[in-house]
C-alpha cells in the first residue's frame, strides 16, 4: 500500500460514514443470466437503488455537509445539470434546509426535471446544452449571492468513492470494473477507492460516441473539449472536461472508451431481461462497452449508476 492511501482510505471511509446517516449502502450482485451473455463473471454495483435512483446522491449529501459547516449562515446553493446531479443537490439541499436552485438546458428530460421540483428545487431552463446551462449558472450564483456548486469537486469526489469501496470490499476481488463518465466524479471515486484499498482491479472508463470529450483527453493527456456532446445518455453529455478529473482519470484508469448510442439502447435491454433492473444510458453504458470489449473476462464489475430513464427512452429501448 502506498503512504498516501491509509490517509485516503481514511477520507473516504469519514465520507461514506456522513453518506450512511441519509441512506443505506446499496447492493450488489452476480448475474447469471448477465455473466452467460458475458462469457465471463460479471457481478453489478446497483446505484440505481438509491433514493434518487443514482451514485450522484453520495456527493450532494458530503459536498452540502461540508459546505454548510464551513458557511452557517449559507441561505442557498445554485447547480447545473442534466438531472441526476441535480437531484442530488435538491435532496441534500431539502435535508438541511437550504434553498437549490438547478439549472437545466431546454429539452431536458421531463421527469428528471419534475423529480427535482418535487425535491424542493426551483428550476431554471436555460442554454441549449449542460455548457450553457452552467455557464448561466456562473452568473446566477454571483447576481443572487448563491454558493456555486460546479460538477465536479474533492467532496463530491469523497461521498461518491463510498459506492466504489462498499463495491470492492463486498464483491470478490474484480479483475475490472467498468465506470461511466458524465464531468468524472464516479470514475475519480472509483480510483480513489481501488487505490485506497491497494487493489490492482483495471478501472476503464466509458463515454458516448457522441460526446467523446473524455475519451479525447484521456488519450491526448490534456483536455480537449468537442463542439457538441449528442446522446441519448444525457448524463455524459460533455464537451468541456474537469481538468483535475482528467489529470486523475489519465493516471488511474487502464481506458476510455467510447459506445454508441445503439449499443447503449441494447444494453438497457439486457439489464431489462437479464437482471429486471432499469437503467437509464449512462448506467448501461457499462455493461456496452463490456460486452464490446473483446479482452473482456476473469470476473468483471458493472457500475450501473442510475436509473432515471424517461418513458419515451425506455420505449424506445424496449422497440429497437
Amino acid at each position: 500500500m502506498s503512504p498516501q492511501a491509509p490517509g485516503l482510505l481514511g477520507e473516504i471511509e469519514a465520507a461514506a460514514r456522513l453518506v450512511y446517516q441519509a441512506m443505506a449502502p446499496t447492493p450488489q450482485y452476480f448475474w447469471p443470466l448477465l455473466s452467460e451473455r458475458a462469457g465471463c463473471e460479471v457481478w453489478v454495483k446497483q446505484e440505481n437503488h438509491t433514493p434518487i435512483g443514482c451514485f450522484k446522491l453520495r456527493g450532494g449529501i458530503v459536498y452540502l455537509h461540508h459546505l454548510r459547516e464551513a458557511y452557517p449562515d449559507l441561505s442557498g446553493v445554485v447547480t447545473a445539470t442534466r438531472g441526476n446531479h441535480g437531484q442530488s443537490i435538491a435532496w441534500a439541499a431539502r435535508r438541511l434546509g437550504l434553498g437549490a436552485v438547478i439549472i437545466v438546458p431546454e429539452g431536458n428530460n421531463p421527469e428528471k426535471n419534475a423529480a427535482m421540483q418535487a425535491h424542493g428545487a426551483q428550476l431554471v431552463v436555460a442554454g441549449d446544452d449542460f455548457q450553457e446551462a452552467a455557464e448561466y449558472a456562473a452568473g446566477l450564483a454571483e447576481e443572487r449571492g448563491l454558493h456555486m456548486i460546479r460538477p465536479f469537486h474533492p467532496w463530491l469526489v469523497q461521498g461518491v468513492a463510498s459506492y466504489a469501496l462498499e463495491f470492492l470490499r463486498a464483491a470478490p476481488p474484480l479483475d475490472s470494473v467498468y465506470v461511466p463518465i458524465g464531468m468524472g466524479s464516479g470514475i475519480c471515486g472509483m480510483i480513489a477507492a481501488r487505490d485506497a484499498l491497494a487493489l490492482p482491479t483495471r478501472v476503464v472508463g466509458v463515454v458516448a460516441e457522441g460526446a467523446p470529450a473524455y475519451a479525447d483527453s484521456f488519450w491526448a493527456g490534456r483536455v480537449m473539449t468537442t463542439p457538441s456532446a449528442t446522446t441519448l445518455a444525457d448524463g455524459m453529455a460533455c464537451r468541456v472536461p474537469d481538468p483535475v478529473a482528467v489529470g486523475v482519470i489519465a493516471a488511474g484508469a487502464a481506458a476510455v472508451v467510447t459506445v454508441s448510442d445503439e449499443a447503449i439502447l441494447a444494453a438497457m435491454r439486457h439489464y431489462l431481461t437479464d437482471t429486471h433492473n432499469l437503467a437509464e444510458g449512462a448506467g448501461a453504458a457499462p455493461l456496452a462497452a463490456m460486452l464490446a470489449d473483446p479482452d473482456r473476462g476473469g470476473r468483471v464489475g458493472l457500475v450501473l449508476s442510475g436509473a432515471n430513464a424517461d418513458r419515451d427512452l425506455i420505449l424506445k429501448a424496449l422497440n429497437e
